[in-house]
């Protein structure tokens, strides 16, 4: 079964880059503990990126979910463009060795 990985920018409003990283932590808490980890944060100087393992099977669950998520989120994040909204996702294949 192939891997997928996801890889899903957010912008939070300054004034609420720490609320919605706190946010997202404890959104991916689990994952992010299990073993293997299934889910990374990473953060830049206004931006929080989330990567993300899943199977090809999980992939459609898991992103309906996530945006289910999001709409509770979307007051504390600034729009990249009237495109992509609020994320800037990319997802695809893990080639694995």
């Amino acid at each position: 079964m192939k891997t997928k990985l996801s890889i899903i920018k957010f912008k939070p409003k300054p004034d609420c880059f720490d609320e919605f990283l706190a946010n997202i932590k404890e959104r991916s808490k689990e994952r992010a503990l299990s073993l293997p980890p299934t889910h990374y944060l990473m953060t830049t100087s206004d931006e929080v990126v989330a990567i993300v393992l899943r199977t090809e099977s999980e992939l459609s669950e898991s992103s309906s979910s996530g945006v289910n998520w999001l709409d509770t989120q979307r007051h504390l994040l600034l729009e990249y463009n009237e495109e992509d909204r609020h994320t800037i996702p990319l997802t695809g294949d893990l080639v694995e060795y």
